[in-house]
């Protein structure tokens, strides 16, 4: 079984060679040093932030089930970070708008740290407010850093292409190979060191510091609407306002929440999927499996944005139906597979198809981030764009929450089946999007 592991693994990553390596002239963007410079410090900033983030990700689960807290305890927890991302992501996004992304991005860094301090304590409440923070900081990472990139990119003068280049770097690095980096040096601390659940979170701590003092040093602060005038109520109604009268924007906010929300539910099931019976499944592996499936989809998107005669707009509606498609897959695998695994053994052939099909969804995933950074750039107005970001945001919030709260309630093929409706869904409104558009 481990040789089927490796196999899988290294032909995964010699299709991800082949797709850089193929590239040709047509598939590249020439752009000049200062671009180059600016993207450089751009990705280098954003992926010491990713790797804060996901440093985090493999054990917090764990360090609560060693401070004694049950499902039950650890899924209100949980709920409570998504629930603050919902109730004070779309403020939070105001303040950055009127009072600079640069000083929400610093605050990001701030809270994430205080967050990670919080971890040492093994008091409930203490904990619940680190999650609370945690969800500020999530809604802070997903909207100040996009928002400050793009001012600052047409601030310079740079071509609106090139954004394209950034988006598809940031997602490569900063959702693929940081995520699999932060993974191994998280499970090295942790295990191999044997220092313990909380240094993954001390690292990342000590990660956002140092880019908190890049960013303090080599970026230059802009604004989305800095009038003094103007109250965050104002703001926050002026933002609603826009969503509600361009239907670009609202089909745009309704495409982002329906693909998200699916691809949050995808992360609680997979597991159960693949070990339906309680088999011995490398959840690292194939962790590392999705996130280079995934880099291997924004390589394959790095060269359809670059390409002027491509339009997202078209492209994303087959990438959403592939997508429905394969969260239908244990559906239709549990219907014509006898095979059945038992706990403690290994995965059978069902749970091994089902991962080949798993790993195109997150090829889907990795062609979806940087499409939809291009797409939010040209349609979403600059004076309120993480105000917005940040509304889009709260549908994905609130349906995490739901599913996190009756996980229990569905059977996985049901909750596998909503989420194919949601992409397909997804399929249909981005036609329209592009008809509007």
């Amino acid at each position: 079984m481990e040789a089927f592991y490796i196999a899988f693994f290294m032909v995964l990553l010699l299709l991800l060679g082949a797709v850089e390596l193929g590239k040709s002239s047509k598939d590249r963007i020439i752009t000049n040093a200062a671009f180059s410079s600016f993207k450089n410090n751009y990705l280098f900033v954003y992926c010491l932030m990713m790797a804060g983030d996901w440093l985090q990700g493999p054990y917090v689960y764990f360090l609560y089930t060693q401070y004694g807290f049950d499902k039950g305890d650890i899924g209100r927890l949980f709920i409570a970070g998504f629930g603050s991302s919902m109730v004070f992501g779309t403020f939070v996004g105001s303040l950055a708008d009127k009072y600079g992304r640069k000083r929400a991005s610093i605050t990001y860094c701030i809270t994430y740290i205080l967050s990670c301090m919080t971890k040492h304590s093994p008091e409930y409440k203490i904990l619940m407010l680190g999650r609370i923070l945690g969800g500020i900081s999530t809604s802070l990472l997903f909207s100040a850093f996009e928002s400050w990139l793009v001012a600052e990119h047409f601030k310079r003068g740079f071509e609106a292409q090139w954004l394209s280049l950034t988006f598809s770097k940031a997602v490569f690095l900063g959702n693929g190979l940081i995520a699999i980096i932060s993974g191994l040096v998280a499970n090295l601390l942790a295990d191999s060191l044997s220092l313990g659940p909380v240094s993954p979170f001390d690292t990342a701590a000590c990660v956002l510091a140092l880019g908190m003092a890049i960013i303090l040093y080599t970026w230059s602060e802009n604004y989305g609407d800095a009038s003094e005038n103007r109250s965050l109520l104002d703001q926050f109604k002026g933002a609603a306002s826009t969503i509600a009268s361009d239907e670009k924007i609202a089909l745009l906010g309704a495409i982002q929440s329906l693909f998200e929300g699916s691809m949050y539910t995808f992360v609680f099931l997979w597991t159960p999927a693949l070990s339906p019976n309680d088999e011995e499944i490398p959840h690292g592996f194939i962790f590392a499996t999705f996130m280079l499936s995934s880099m291997i989809g924004s390589s394959l998107a790095s060269r359809l944005l670059a390409r002027s005669s491509v339009r997202a707009e078209i492209y994303l509606q087959l990438v959403f139906l592939v997508s429905g498609i394969t969260l239908l897959s244990p559906i239709v695998i549990n219907l014509f597979t006898t095979s059945r695994g038992e706990k403690g053994g290994s995965m059978t052939m069902a749970g091994q198809l089902q991962l080949f099909v798993f790993c195109i969804f997150e090829v889907c995933v990795g062609i979806f981030w940087p499409s939809i950074m291009k797409l939010r750039s040209q349609y979403v107005p600059e004076e309120s764009r993480s105000t917005i970001l940040n509304f889009f945001r709260i549908p994905v919030n609130i349906f995490v929450c739901v599913v996190l709260y009756n996980v229990n309630a569905f059977p996985i093929t049901i909750m596998f089946g909503m989420c194919a409706i949601f992409l397909f869904m997804a399929a249909v409104l981005q036609k329209r999007l592009m008809v509007a558009a």
